[in-house]
């Protein structure tokens, strides 16, 4: 995404070369996709704020498919402010009319620290967030309507950032460690296997397999597997002539059906027909 100052934003146009967003090309011109930085103090647990904005009065309705992240999202929305939980399938979203969303998508493993249950209690679910804030949470639905009263990115994630303040635990050194596994899979695709990552840090793989379940939500095997599919879905999208019997050999697929399989199962078409649409 791009970046205009502290409140970087860019157009549904500028969503070309973002990792999860799936056909942006076909987005272009019916929402406005915002980013915003975190404060420092916040920085430990929440990655960025994303909001999303649309004005499709008179025209038809959109829909929006992304690949989720190993992430888990605080969203406020028109029906109220929910928590998602790491989604392993392909989500969809519905535009039509006008509003806007704000979301806080946490650091990989970050979210544990305000969670009640095990982050894998959570995923492919979506739970009201006044439940994950205690006694503050009260205020969840006050703070979600001034939200979406607010008339930019940067004075939504201002109020999301003040609630969020007044609700947030003390730093969890093994949530940021998880985390920087995660990012580490995210950004490294020659680790390919849980022994390997394993290894990278020093760790028993068991231990490794719990901390995932507790703090990510998902095993880090998922974890891998959602970082070779973001790659090929972003080569996918990039207009390029592609060897995929290469790509899936540079992406640590066993072979060229692997990959399509993968790819098939997840996204529901396989890569040549995905990118052809």
């Amino acid at each position: 995404m791009g970046h205009e100052g502290p409140a970087a934003h860019a157009g549904a146009e500028g969503v070309a070369g973002v990792r999860g967003v799936l056909r942006p090309d076909g987005a272009a011109g019916r929402f406005t996709l915002g980013r915003v930085e975190p404060p420092p103090d916040l920085a430990p647990f929440v990655e960025y704020f994303w909001s999303v904005r649309w004005d499709l009065r008179g025209e038809p309705p959109h829909e929006q498919s992304v690949l989720p992240h190993p992430c888990v999202h605080l969203v406020f929305e028109p029906g109220g402010a929910h928590v998602y939980g790491v989604d392993t399938r392909v989500f969809t979203r519905r535009l039509e009319g006008s509003g806007q969303v704000l979301g806080a998508r946490f650091r990989a493993g970050c979210f544990r620290p305000f969670s009640p249950v095990p982050v894998a209690d959570l995923t492919d679910q979506v739970r009201p967030a006044a439940g994950f804030f205690g006694r503050p949470g009260e205020r969840v639905p006050a703070v979600n309507e001034a939200i979406m009263r607010a008339g930019s990115a940067q004075a939504m994630s201002e109020i999301a950032t003040g609630f969020l303040r007044s609700v947030a635990p003390p730093r969890d050194p093994v949530a940021e460690q998880v985390a920087g596994m995660a990012h580490r899979i995210g950004t490294d695709l020659e680790l390919r296997s849980v022994g390997q990552l394993a290894g990278t840090f020093t760790m028993n793989e068991r231990r490794l397999q719990r901390l995932f379940a507790e703090y990510v939500g998902v095993s880090p095997k998922w974890v891998m597997r959602r970082a070779r599919l973001h790659e090929a879905a972003l080569r996918a999208d990039s207009g390029e002539d592609i060897d995929w019997a290469r790509l899936a050999t540079g992406l640590g697929y066993a072979d060229q059906s692997h990959l399509t399989r993968e790819f098939t199962t997840t996204l529901g078409v396989p890569p040549a027909r995905y990118r052809s649409r």
